[in-house]
């Protein structure tokens, strides 16, 4: 088998076999088919595509690639939740506890973020103690016990994925949906889970711009898991304007604690229950999706879910006493409110230059090596569609330093008052199959 032979094959529009795909995958991860040949590969498949068993074969080839994690010793149906990307993105914060709370397992490999703020392990890390530095067998036990756990991220799941993945930044060929779907989903599938619920966001601060754009990606992601034995569902969530209210990490952690209380932002709830009636019902523990939602709630509303966040954090070093005493979690210096300049009705929140702002805080890291300051960051206090006067606060900065004229500046370019808005749709639709 020659790799030219192959791009050519995929340039010219043809379907490779598995035994194909699974010597171009090895073979780059060994080192043995250079960088160059594969950028080829990449532009080709960008161009022709792939069929659904091509874009399965990729995955696979990609999850054989490194390391998996088994975890069969977990009893139940291990169902993970992957988002792909936003601001103000607090979901896993409430859906873990909330989906445990009801006796299914999640156990979450999560990563620190990149970016407008904190990953997951960040954010947890606002509350004191809280560590995720665990054995597997530690992360096994506490699934098993109180059927939440949270761990890093393994460093050799997926190899080819990670060099696959730095090409495509520099070739060109990111915005490819089988390289996409096959990027996410391999990662997901190496961490173990049996079922898969997928958020896939869209809008301004959204990797695809389009409500179809999203359906397309979410329709190829939800196939690749079907294919590959893993019962696999998407929700298209809006990421025009950010999540809920809190951008930053103590701050989006006591907003999860105000969801699981039943007094969180209203679009992050209905998120959530959209979510979580998805990972329920693929566990196997409602009859419908509609059953699903009606347990979520009733959870939220007799106190168990907040309990199982209490007792998540304290299994693994946290001071449970946050969600009681919101205010022993990290606390800015200075709060300083954002005057809006006119009357009218909030017109855009552009999601991804919100994000930049807090980033400029230091809620998040602009480089690998970025310290995060985990008290600052950025609460909304308007929405998209809500009435606003002259003075109104728009937003409130949780800053530590006095002078923040950078990050006004920024907010004010990514905030359009208008004389009529509508608030936008926050889920286009599920996919299912």
């Amino acid at each position: 088998m020659r790799m030219v032979d192959l791009i050519e094959k995929k340039r010219d529009g043809k379907e490779l076999s598995t035994e194909e795909i699974n010597f171009i995958i090895q073979g780059y991860t060994d080192g043995e088919i250079p960088d160059y040949q594969v950028s080829a590969f990449a532009m080709a498949t960008f161009f022709k595509d792939m069929t659904d068993r091509e874009r399965a074969d990729l995955t696979m080839a990609m999850v054989n690639s490194g390391e998996t994690i088994d975890l069969s010793a977990i009893e139940g149906v291990k169902v993970d939740k992957h988002s792909t990307g936003g601001v103000g993105d607090t979901t896993t914060l409430v859906l873990a506890p909330l989906v445990a709370a009801l006796d299914i397992p999640v156990a979450k490999m999560s990563g620190r973020g990149l970016g407008h703020t904190g990953g997951t392990v960040d954010k947890l890390e606002s509350v004191e103690g809280f560590h995720v530095e665990i054995t597997k067998d530690e992360f096994i036990k506490l699934v098993n016990e109180n059927k939440i756990a949270v761990i890093g991220q393994s460093g050799n799941l997926t190899p080819a994925d990670k060099k696959l993945y730095a090409l495509r930044d520099v070739t060109a060929t990111v915005n490819s949906i089988p390289l996409i779907a096959s990027s996410i989903m391999s990662k997901k599938i190496a961490a173990g889970a049996d079922a898969i619920v997928l958020d896939v966001k869209t809008g301004a601060g959204a990797f695809m711009k389009t409500p179809e754009a999203a359906k397309e990606l979410a329709h190829a992601m939800v196939s690749i898991g079907n294919n590959v034995g893993r019962k696999t569902m998407a929700v298209i969530s809006d990421m025009s304007q950010p999540l809920g209210l809190a951008i930053g990490n103590s701050l989006e952690i006591q907003e999860a604690i105000d969801t699981l209380k039943g007094q969180g932002p209203k679009d992050l709830e209905e998120l959530c229950y959209a979510l979580g009636s998805q990972m329920v019902y693929l566990a196997g523990k409602a009859d419908s999706l509609e059953d699903a939602k009606a347990k979520l709630q009733e959870v939220i509303q007799n106190g168990k879910a907040l309990e199982k966040f209490k007792q998540f954090l304290a299994s693994q070093g946290g001071d449970a006493s946050v969600v009681d005493h919101p205010e022993r979690l990290p606390q800015a210096q200075y709060r300083i409110e954002l005057p809006a300049k006119q009357d009218g009705v909030v017109a855009e929140l552009v999601a991804d230059e919100i994000g930049t702002a807090a980033m400029l805080l230091g809620a998040g890291r602009a480089t690998k090596e970025s310290e995060i300051d985990l008290a600052v960051g950025l609460m909304l206090n308007k929405k998209v569609g809500d009435t606003v006067k002259a003075g109104d606060s728009l937003v409130t900065i949780h800053a530590n330093r006095e002078n923040v004229d950078d990050v006004m500046a920024k907010l004010y370019d990514s905030i359009r008052i208008a004389d009529h808005a509508d608030a936008p749709t926050l889920v286009y639709g599920t996919v299912t199959e």
